[in-house]
């Protein structure tokens, strides 16, 4: 078992990394966002990447995603767990809290969300994208942890970079929407992809701007309720890192047992090439 750490906004770096290593890689999807950072935590392998590079540089639209989690494929990862800020559309849910959602809705337009396509068709199942297991540890961490937090709900995916308007605000709400955030559908849809459990640590810094009698969202507000996020967040990390069973029988591991359909013997070499990490336990060896 290897654990992937996507971190968010704030969330650079992890503290109690022994054995440190970096790991720069080049991949068929362009360059990651960053350097890999592995590392060994309560005797388990953990590899870091900041999804915004150090320093904040990429824009959420920017974000190479399918480098990214083609990276942490190809570097054995596991289990990925996605640390995001996002706003929330809940009165319940106050900056500060902590979500671990369940849904999401997909509100963006200019990104790549599959590693498929170029001559290789796959459709995989994608109705529960949260893996329960890791759902279940995160939950029960934070409940050990005392931390304010809220298992299950939908994160709204926006393209950004702007904040949402009123109305869309509002809209969301009506749509059942709990938080609001502008990164991690395409990690969910590409860790499935992948086989990856994967799960969503949602940061809320804000109410974002339906709620008439907060401010309106802006950056420096968020940054302020960030800064004890970030903090929470590299605490609840640790304890699931030690939590973490991976005897416990999970789907998410065979999600493209069933979802191939182009015939092996059909698909483009550079295809096959480019995809082998993700694909290859499915695919003859190739003559």
């Amino acid at each position: 078992m290897k654990i992937g750490i996507i971190g968010g906004s704030g969330l650079y770096e992890m503290e109690g990394l022994t054995r440190l290593e970096e790991h720069t890689l080049d991949t068929p999807f362009g360059a990651p966002s960053d350097t890999y950072v592995s590392g060994v935590l309560h005797g388990r392998e953990v590899i870091f990447l900041p999804r915004h590079g150090k320093g904040h540089r990429l824009l959420p639209s920017e974000i190479p995603f399918r480098a990214n989690v083609w990276g942490m494929k190809k570097l054995g990862v596991t289990h990925l767990l996605s640390v995001s800020a996002v706003g929330s559309l809940r009165e319940e849910i106050a900056p500060g809290h902590i979500v671990f959602p369940d849904q999401f809705i997909d509100r963006t337009f200019l990104r790549e969300s599959t590693f498929f396509g170029r001559g290789i068709i796959a459709h995989v199942q994608f109705g529960d994208p949260v893996c329960p297991n890791l759902q279940d540890d995160l939950a029960a961490v934070a409940q050990k942890l005392d931390v304010a937090h809220h298992t299950g709900g939908t994160y709204v995916c926006m393209e950004g970079p702007a904040f949402s308007t009123r109305a869309e605000s509002n809209l969301y709400r009506t749509w059942g929407g709990a938080v609001i955030g502008m990164t991690n559908l395409q990690e969910a849809k590409l860790a499935r992809e992948a086989e990856l459990c994967f799960a969503t640590i949602a940061l809320a810094t804000d109410y974002d701007c339906w709620h008439e009698t907060e401010a309106e969202v802006s950056v420096d507000s968020v940054l302020k309720v960030m800064a004890q996020n970030v903090a929470t967040s590299k605490r609840l990390l640790a304890g699931v890192v030690e939590r973490l069973d991976p005897s416990r029988p999970c789907s998410c591991h065979d999600s493209l047992r069933y979802a191939l359909l182009t015939p092996p013997d059909r698909i483009p070499a550079q295809a096959r090439a480019d995809l082998e990490p993700i694909i290859g336990r499915y695919l003859p060896p190739s003559r």
